[in-house]
This record gives C-alpha cells, structure tokens and sequence, in this order.
C-alpha cells in the first residue's frame, strides 16, 4: 500500500466491533449508578431541584470540585482555573460537558450565596452549576466520591478543596487530577475520559493528517537517515 493511502485507509474496512461513541444520556453497563453516586435532590445556584444522579450525572461526561462562597485561600484560586478551562471547552459545555461545583458548607451556602460567589468568580456560565443541599446528603456524596481512605484527611471538610473529579458516566471511566496543575495537564486528564472517536472521526483525522505528510513532503522531499 502507498503511503499516501495507508492512513485515509485505516478504519475503512467494518470490521465486526466497530468503535462506536457511547450514546449522550445513556449510562455504561458497568456504570454504578445511584447506589454509590446516590441521588440525592439538591438546589443549584438557580434554585431550582435537582436529582444528583438521574438530572447531572446520568449518561454524561462530568467535571467535579468541591468549596464553599466564604472560602479566601484555596476555592477562589481553583475557580479561577476552572474559568481558564471552562473557556479552552466552551464549546462542549452544557451540550457533552458539564460542570458542577458543590458546596461543603451547605449549612451557610444558600443558592443566593452560591450564586453571587459565581457571579464574583466570573463562573455564572452555561453549563456550570454550584450545588447546595442537605448536608447529610452533600457529606455522603463527599465521602463516596471524594474519599481518600485516611481518616483525618477525609474527616477534613478542607481537604479536598482542591481535588477535580472527572467522571464519564458512559464510559465508567473515572480519573481525578489537581485543578491547581497547568491547563494544559487538567485538559489532558480531562481528554482521558472522553468518549471514544467513531471510526469516521479516525478516518477524518488521519485525512488531515495525510494532507500535512503530503505538504511537507512537497516542501522538504522524503527525509533520509544519514
């Protein structure tokens, strides 16, 4: 095979097992569903009712923080992150992204509170929610989620203030990385836990690709081992 044609070929055969994108809202086989994520009705920023599970989590490909409005160390520096890489993917927010900042001190953190704490962070965006709740319910999902096996570390409403959880429902991968890294590590991690390209996405890629293997090779020629 020429090879000019090999990468524009690879995947153009169907072979049986195919990759295909998992389907937007529909959870994986192995996905643990409510009975760890819990579902748990929670009040966003915009007062509204949400379940934690079946409204935010089903099926969808999620980022994770955890803070609180009053926070002045760690919380406004890690937001500001995230506004940093809110806009590197805006265009995935709130269509195949979502991202969701939870309270710790939901016992002084109403969605008022929530609210002007995003709206102050630059944070008041599509696809961006600040959650507040019971607290039992927001401590249960703090230790299922967010736990670290280590007693002190995880009896510490602190702690894991700056921790990003990265959760693909459809996929069940899950990863976790400091939000406080560079961007362009949180866009790495973030990447892992996208879904898989679909066999005309490989295709498209390895076109581009071909194109700019052809464009050097015009300007340079073949380049040889001396």
């Amino acid at each position: 095979m020429k090879r000019r044609n090999f990468f524009t070929s690879l995947g153009s055969d169907k072979p049986s097992g195919a990759l295909r994108a998992p389907v937007q809202g529909v959870p994986h086989v192995a996905s643990p569903g409510p009975a760890i994520f819990t579902n748990a009705l929670l009040r966003t920023h915009e007062n509204k009712e949400v379940r934690f599970y079946d409204d935010l989590i089903r099926g969808k490909q999620v980022l994770i923080n955890l803070m609180y409005a009053t926070c002045e160390g760690t919380c406004p520096i890690v937001t500001s992150n995230l506004v940093k890489v809110y806009e590197t993917l805006k265009n995935r927010m709130g269509k195949d992204l979502f991202m969701y900042s939870m309270t710790v001190k939901p016992e002084d953190d109403d969605p008022t509170a929530l609210k002007d704490y995003a709206e102050m962070h630059g944070a008041l965006l599509p696809g961006w929610t600040f959650l507040t709740g019971d607290p039992y319910d927001l401590e249960t999902i703090r230790y299922r989620l967010f736990r670290m096996d280590h007693i002190l570390i995880d009896t510490d409403i602190y702690s894991h203030t700056s921790f990003l959880l990265i959760i693909n429902d459809a996929t069940n991968r899950w990863l976790h990385v400091d939000p406080q890294a560079s961007l362009s590590t949180v866009l790495k991690k973030i990447s892992w836990a996208d879904p898989p390209k679909t066999r005309e996405q490989i295709m498209e890629e390895n076109r581009k690709l071909q194109e700019q293997i052809d464009k050097e090779r015009k300007k340079y020629g073949y380049r040889m081992n001396a």
